[in-house]
């Protein structure tokens, strides 16, 4: 386990009072897990910036029932096997499915399948969330 420091930080009172609110609505235990979270988002959004080894999921929806949407799925994720680590099929309705594609690899790789996802007709939703391997964090 990493050996933890005490650090001092000066803020204005009123910056101070918006962020231990903000802090309350979004869960967070202290003032020192609500800033550990937003000092882990950004570096890594600072690991994508830089294009080192990152990780992600794509969330996507759609309508299965539009012609030639599952094979078009499915021939883009098999253009991607070495990124791909997994992906969960859930069937919200009995219309709609909702995928969720877990992603590991460069980060021009990860855009890349992205920008093939989004080119396909009938997705109702797709969306990236950027996530690291952890390796560059502690």
């Amino acid at each position: 386990m990493s050996q933890i420091t005490r650090i001092s930080i000066s803020v204005e009172e009123e910056l101070l009072k918006k962020f231990d609110c903000f802090s309350e609505e979004h869960g967070f235990p202290t003032r020192s897990e609500a800033i550990k979270s937003i000092m882990h988002e950004v570096l890594i959004e600072e690991e994508w910036t830089k294009g080192i080894y990152v990780a992600g999921s794509i969330s996507l929806v759609y309508d299965h029932h539009k012609p030639g949407i599952v094979q078009k799925l499915l021939k883009t994720q098999h253009d991607f096997c070495s990124e791909i680590q997994c992906s969960q099929h859930i069937h919200l309705d009995h219309d709609n499915c909702m995928e969720i594609i877990v992603l590991r690899g460069t980060k021009e790789r990860i855009r890349e399948i992205l920008k093939r996802l989004r080119q396909i007709k009938g997705l109702k939703h797709v969306v990236l969330t950027m996530t690291t391997t952890g390796k560059h964090l502690h």
